[in-house]
């Protein structure tokens, strides 16, 4: 079973999740649409398309982005 962190705005509406996939984390928006991925192994954060965005876990940046 994976492990899901849910991440709300301030008035607690769902704007997207986090949750561990086999070896990376893959966030989500609030309608499950893949947003981007971390690789822990590599210390990499890609978006969606596979484009490299960051050198650490900025899952929550992509996902809160429009």
């Amino acid at each position: 079973m994976s492990q899901r962190i849910e991440l709300r705005d301030y008035s607690g509406r769902l704007q997207g999740w986090i949750e561990k996939s086999g070896g990376r984390l893959e966030g989500r928006d609030y309608t499950g649409r893949l947003k981007g991925w971390y690789d822990e192994r590599n210390n990499e954060t890609r978006d969606f398309t596979g484009r490299l965005v960051g050198r650490q876990n900025v899952l929550a940046a992509l996902i809160y982005s429009p």
